[in-house]
């Protein structure tokens, strides 16, 4: 299987990487087993996580005179503390919240109550009220019905509540009460020391890693791991400065509006924005529900909601876009996808830990083929280049996308060199599958249809270049005349107007829509052209009593072989049209496309040998691009004398042949 000549490509097809029936088994085998195994592999991706966000301040330290190992002790330190610190406060905030709860009851009751009386008890939400507040009166009887036993219960005469107590084995007990406790406290301590050792040994495991690679590969391995290393860095940090830019604000705003506490809910905020998408709507959540339960009225709830939705809005279009110099690399589909499958693979911390593990999936595959299908699925660069893109919009059809996306490329091309580059390439592909027999007689037909829709559709364009190329063209005949005046020259040579060509396709529909992109290039830089389907090709309609004589006339050829009927044509013209010069175009495909596996037409030596066969006819020029074919078009030489063909001997005149018989009887 191929793949793309460089990583950073845009242009081609990515071969490898295809989903076979081997590939979705080890991608799935692959899945079970980090699921399966998440006690395992969590805490490394974890702690390597961790190590690629902590690397530029051990850098840092490190150029500032630290030793290594004090350096990656002090920076694992300085990080863990602040974690630390943040549990702890967001522990102390949540027993506050949760001790703050039942006094916020009567607030939840009333404005339920006020709700439906507003809205009636007929609908859902009053079926609701109600339900809710027959929940809340069998939890009041129950608690009512089963008080807590006090210092004074014996002297009330109350019955007391007494539960026997199974002796349990110390086993059970470590595995029951113990063991929960310890786990989780085990697993941060284990990442911690495998966070410490994967700093000091970050050398030594690239190499490592280079070694299990193969050192045939050394430049590529060590780009790709650079490449890795400085996205998932620059993402964590990146995302971190944004959460604590996000979360900054909306503690501060909670606060002045008065919903209890704020620094819980600010912190809250800060580590859920790492859940792609869905993580701001679930921090919004739980201070909207206690602003609605600690307001006697709706205003908690309105300014909360105004205060998160702002902040969304400046994060989103004003701070991330500045601060994401250089996309994670992945398209935000993935960016979905990849944190439904990460959820399922780890729980709550794959979805937080979804998008760096796709990315360095999506680096893998852009420099090993085995890994490729994951820079397909994943990666937010076209895995087809634009001219077979376009191809496939026009087979199907759709002119509306192809033409937004001629549209969007105009904006930095010139029409010449995006139908060079982009229009003539999708042509090519078209005569080729036709060629061989992949493109029937009826999608040939709807591609030139839809082809055609295209190219008209691009015709302000055309008006937009040939406006700025006359007014450049002014400019300079002013400046010119400015100067032949101050300098008493003679006038040079007039201006006989507009260069007129005729363009022609040669030989199919396809080319037809060649020579219309032809004559669109010529036309946007100043040229009258007349564009005549190969039907009309022919000396009586090639011209109007009405209109001069043309200058030049093409014809275009996709087929890299032509028949040599259809490039007698050319003599055909010539004779018609005497003094006129005649070219052709046998369209090549860039060289910068030619490589594609699987997109490239056969082209080469067939094309020379037709080339010479055009000139061996009497064609005044034969090109094989855009820039060539207007090039000539433009030249004001003369036109070549048609030179004689000799196809067959010279034949014996009859008359001659009748006085050889005389004379011999």
């Amino acid at each position: 299987m191929g793949m793309r000549a460089g990583p950073n490509g845009d242009d081609g097809f990515v071969a490898a990487g295809r989903v076979d029936g081997t590939a979705a088994i080890w991608i799935c085998l692959g899945a079970a087993i980090l699921h399966f195994g998440a006690a395992v592999f969590l805490p490394l991706a974890i702690a390597t996580l961790i190590a690629f966000a902590l690397s530029p301040l051990v850098s840092g330290l490190r150029r500032r005179g630290f030793p290594r190992i004090l350096a990656v002790l002090t920076a694992v330190a300085v990080a863990f503390s602040l974690v630390g610190a943040v549990l702890v406060v967001m522990a102390s905030q949540i027993a506050l919240v949760v001790e703050s709860l039942p006094a916020y009851q009567s607030n939840i009751l009333a404005k339920l109550d006020a709700w439906k009386a507003t809205e009636g008890s007929s609908n859902v939400f009053g079926k609701f009220v109600d339900m809710m507040a027959r929940i809340n009166t069998e939890i009041s009887n129950a608690v009512s019905a089963n008080p807590q036993p006090t210092a004074q219960g014996a002297d009330t005469g109350q019955p007391v509540a007494v539960a026997v107590v199974e002796n349990q084995s110390i086993w059970t007990l470590l595995r029951d009460v113990l063991f929960p406790i310890i786990r989780p406290l085990v697993t941060a301590g284990l990442i911690i020391v495998v966070v410490i050792f994967i700093l000091l040994e970050r050398e030594g495991l690239r190499d490592r890693f280079i070694r299990l690679s193969g050192t045939t590969e050394l430049h590529r391995t060590t780009e790709m791991l650079e490449d890795a290393g400085s996205r998932v860095t620059s993402y964590l940090l990146i995302q971190i400065l944004v959460n604590v830019v996000y979360a900054v604000p909306v503690g501060i705003g909670l606060w002045l509006i008065g919903v209890p506490n704020p620094t819980l809910w600010a912190l809250l905020t800060l580590i859920l924005r790492f859940v792609p998408y869905v993580g701001p709507i679930i921090a919004a959540a739980a201070p909207l529900f206690l602003a609605f339960a600690a307001s006697p009225d709706w205003s908690m709830v309105l300014w909360t909601s105004a205060l998160f939705v702002v902040v969304e809005l400046i994060t989103s279009n004003i701070i991330e876009p500045r601060l994401y110099g250089s996309r994670t690399g992945i398209s935000p589909l993935a960016v979905i996808i990849s944190a439904i499958a990460w959820t399922w693979i780890w729980g709550p911390m794959g979805l937080i830990l979804s998008t760096p593990m796709t990315v360095c999936l999506v680096v893998l595959g852009r420099y090993l083929p085995k890994f490729a299908v994951f820079d397909v699925l994943f990666g937010d660069k076209p895995v087809l280049a634009a001219h077979a893109r376009l191809y496939q919009r026009l087979l199907s059809g759709d002119t509306v996308e192809s033409v937004t996306r001629a549209e969007e490329a105009l904006e930095n091309d010139f029409l010449a060199d995006f139908y060079q580059s982009i229009g003539i390439p999708a042509l090519l592909l078209a005569q080729a599958d036709y060629d061989r027999g992949v493109l029937t007689q009826a999608n040939e037909e709807g591609f030139s249809r839809a082809a055609r829709r295209f190219v008209a559709a691009l015709d302000p364009a055309v008006a937009e270049e040939r406006a700025a190329t006359e007014e450049r063209a002014a400019t300079e005949e002013r400046a010119a005349t400015e100067e032949r005046a101050d300098s008493d020259a003679p006038v040079g040579q007039q201006d006989h107007g507009p260069v007129r060509v005729i363009v022609a396709g040669g030989r199919s529909n396809l080319d037809d829509v060649a020579a219309q992109m032809l004559g669109h290039a010529l036309s946007a830089e100043g040229a009258r052209v007349t564009a005549l389907p190969r039907v009309e090709l022919t000396a009586m309609n090639m011209q109007s009593a009405d209109e001069p004589d043309p200058d030049c006339v093409i014809l275009s050829f996709l087929n890299p072989t032509p028949a040599r009927a259809s490039l007698l044509i050319v003599r055909r013209i010539k004779r018609a049209l005497p003094g006129i010069r005649v070219g052709a175009v046998i369209w090549e495909m860039p060289g910068s496309l030619r490589d594609a596996p699987g997109l490239s037409p056969a082209s080469g030596p067939t094309i020379a040998v037709a080339l010479r066969e055009l000139e061996a006819i009497g064609a005044d020029f034969v090109a094989t691009t855009m820039d060539e074919a207007m090039t000539f078009a433009f030249a004001d030489v003369e036109p070549k004398p048609l030179p004689e063909l000799h196809l067959r001997p010279p034949r014996t005149p009859v008359k001659l042949r009748a006085d050889t018989l005389a004379r011999q009887a």
